[in-house]
């Protein structure tokens, strides 16, 4: 296959459909948050359980869809999962009681527990080498792409009324199709029984190098969902007094940074090392922090929100490609999906933390603690990451 083909071959798109459906249900309603809050008379807080209640079932699900990928292929557990999240996400927008949005939302967030980690998975048994590398990082982009739109959608539909951003997951079934009937491939063929599949597994998988990178997924996600996704939009609502549209607008330079980082990653793999790569990312964020606290007007904190952006754009295709080269294709599932079950932990955990923070001291200590996460955690990959050399020659 040609590397300048790959953008464009029928797999790899219709994995981009699947990647756009997964981060479909937080972009789109982040910037939400505040008008909701404001309909439904509930506090930032619980308005911040959406995106809890929706990343919470893929910690304890992730490991097991990818087991159950492994075991009776991609396809079969991928489509169910597309149709649950359609209609649990159709029923949301029907629905006016919050409790009853946040139980659909569970199940919401059950369906997409798979989306990451399932494509990842596919694109690591389609492609090889230096062109895994790239597709990671086009799919990275389309991702960020995604939520780059989806702000500015969910924002604007908003306008029409809280509920309306709900319905746009009514694409997840025409998207089921297109894996039903396009995607084509030969999946690996499981060749030993369950017990010794397990076993092998988490053998592989309790290396210092896997778990590591794991824990840097966990640290990019906490950063991501904590403050660019959960504390921004507040923030630009408190200090700049804004509406959702600008809002959504603003949030977009975070998603074309991360575009511009991704895109750009296999290029980017030629010259440095993952390890360079890796920390190299967790400081940025440092930098967008501190710019960002001190921005004074909308039009400025454009500026690190983008940063913080490719920032983020660098540090995730970075980190899946790394765990695909290192997962055999039988295990491959359990290897992302345990990475997705990492990476819902840090969705999950980063706005309770955030909101906390918000709650008991005040905005300026969440630019403190993210400046002081991020730090740590570019040391912890500097320390523990092997360093690997460049994909020059893969």
């Amino acid at each position: 296959m040609k590397t300048d083909r790959l953008f464009f071959n029928k797999n790899l798109q219709i994995v981009f459909s699947v990647t756009l459906i997964a981060v479909m249900e937080v972009s789109i309603i982040t910037p939400v948050l505040p008008k909701i809050t404001e309909a439904l008379s509930i506090t930032a807080g619980k308005a911040n359980l959406l995106i809890v209640v929706f990343t919470m079932p893929g910690i304890i699900l992730s490991p097991l869809l990818g087991i159950a990928a492994d075991r009776f292929g991609r396809k079969n557990v991928l489509v169910p999962a597309l149709l649950l999240f359609g209609i649990c996400g159709t029923l949301s927008g029907i629905t006016r009681d919050f409790s009853l949005i946040l139980i659909l939302r569970f199940f919401q967030g059950a369906g997409a527990a798979c989306f990451g980690a399932l494509n990842q998975t596919i694109i690591g048994d389609i492609f090889p080498g230096k062109e895994r590398v790239e597709a990671m990082g086009y799919n990275s982009s389309v991702l960020n792409i995604g939520t780059m739109v989806y702000p500015s959608i969910g924002g604007t539909v908003a306008l029409l009324g809280w509920y309306y951003p709900f319905f746009l997951s009514t694409l997840a079934f025409p998207v089921a199709l297109l894996v039903i009937f396009g995607l084509k491939y030969t999946e690996p063929v499981k060749t030993e029984n369950i017990g010794s599949y397990l076993k092998e597994s988490f053998k592989l998988i309790r290396t210092k190098e896997i778990l590591s990178l794991y824990i840097g997924t966990l640290a990019a996600f906490i950063l991501l969902y904590g403050i660019l996704l959960s504390f921004f939009p507040f923030f630009m609502k408190e200090k700049f007094h804004i509406n959702t549209m600008i809002i959504g607008l603003a949030m977009s330079a975070g998603s074309i940074g991360a575009i511009i980082g991704s895109f750009n990653l296999g290029r980017l793999s030629s010259k440095f090392s993952p390890k360079i790569l890796l920390v190299a990312a967790f400081l940025i964020y440092p930098i967008a922090l501190s710019m960002s606290y001190f921005m004074p007007a909308i039009f400025l904190f454009i500026i690190p929100v983008f940063i913080y952006g490719f920032a983020n754009g660098i540090l995730m295709p970075n980190i899946q490609t790394q765990i695909s080269i290192f997962s055999p294709a039988k295990y491959r599932g359990a290897f992302m999906s345990i990475n997705s079950s990492v990476l819902r932990l840090g969705q999950t955990i980063g706005p309770l933390i955030s909101g906390i923070i918000i709650t008991r001291y005040g905005s300026g200590y969440v630019f403190i603690a993210g400046i002081i996460f991020a730090i740590a955690s570019a040391l912890f990959i500097a320390y523990n990451v092997t360093d690997r050399g460049s994909f020059s020659d893969v």
